[in-house]
């Protein structure tokens, strides 16, 4: 968000006309040294966290041959730690780490939102009727309306909770025909619109071009301003695959991008691909809304989690 200052005049005597211009130098000195000391929090704008980079501590999505870690997440404290330990206000939640559905649960989760100053930017519906096997895409009719079904449930979560977007992955796609996945994301984004919600594409990890390039393919078929695709810096086979399909991608991207930290080196830079050049697509893209930094690799979330946000950082 752009902010400008109020500009102010200075009248001085003419015999302190010298003293008016040093004051003037020194008004705008200082303007200046705000004006840069600014560019940390308005960089810190852009940027977001998902819950998902701290799967290792939810219970609901600790791996028992993952890593142990005595300390315990819940989705209800996450704001304020998020806020305290990054100054990062903008989240993304993962619909595994919701502890209800209730009304009362929801009211808490919007309450600390509002006490942490931070805004829900999207919910990754990453349950079972929506990850496993086919999902949106699957051709028995029955098996699909439940998975359109449970994503409009988290349409309906989302506008309680003032989030912008949902993010759905299209499941097991048919390259050779959308169509039937092209429906389930129209009736999706035709829903969410009538909520103010728009639904996200997630890309999904591949190696065939036609599979990294579905979600284009998707959310142009959709059509419409409600529909659009969550790209992930890692989900590619190898840098000339990120490199060709990213920009693609980011066509359609307009509120929120994964960071994602795959492998960090011992200062806390990305090892896997070029987080930089990821960055650069982004923004040679046009890109204007949330980087959500997800990071999936091993070690402490915490410190990783900073790495990825300080690498942002450098290069937003």
């Amino acid at each position: 968000m752009t902010r400008r200052e109020l500009l102010t005049s200075l009248l001085v005597p003419a015999g302190l006309a010298c003293a008016g211009r040093s004051a003037d130098a020194q008004t705008t000195h200082r303007r200046r040294s705000t004006q840069h000391a600014a560019t940390g929090p308005v960089k810190l704008e852009r940027v977001g966290v998902s819950s998902q980079s701290f799967n290792s501590l939810f219970l609901s999505t600790r791996q028992p041959a993952g890593p142990a870690f005595k300390e315990q997440l819940v989705l209800l404290d996450l704001p304020q730690m998020v806020a305290d330990r990054y100054k990062v206000h903008n989240l993304e939640f993962a619909a595994r780490h919701f502890a209800s559905v209730e009304p009362a649960y929801f009211t808490e989760l919007k309450s600390n939102l509002v006490r942490a100053r931070s805004r829900l930017i999207s919910i990754s519906v990453d349950v079972r009727e929506i990850e496993s096997g086919p999902g949106l895409s699957d051709p028995a009719a029955e098996a699909r309306e439940n998975a359109i079904a449970t994503a409009k449930k988290w349409i309906d979560i989302a506008r309680q909770l003032g989030a912008r977007s949902i993010s759905c992955a299209p499941g097991t796609v048919d390259v050779e025909n959308l169509q039937t996945t092209v429906d389930s994301f129209r009736q999706l984004a035709a829903y969410g619109r009538s909520k103010s919600v728009a639904v996200l594409v997630e890309d999904r990890a591949g190696t065939e071009p036609s599979v990294l390039e579905a979600p284009v393919s998707i959310c142009r078929g959709a059509g419409g301003s409600s529909i659009g695709i969550l790209p992930d810096f890692g989900n590619f086979p190898d840098e000339p695959a990120r490199t060709r399909v990213l920009p693609k991608l980011f066509t359609c991207a307009h509120t929120l991008c994964h960071a994602t930290g795959l492998k960090l080196d011992a200062s806390g830079h990305e090892m896997s691909f070029s987080f930089q050049g990821c960055v650069q697509i982004a923004r040679k893209s046009g890109f204007r809304g949330i980087y959500s930094v997800d990071y999936t690799g091993d070690g402490n979330p915490y410190d990783s989690v900073q790495a990825v946000v300080n690498e942002l950082l450098l290069y937003l």
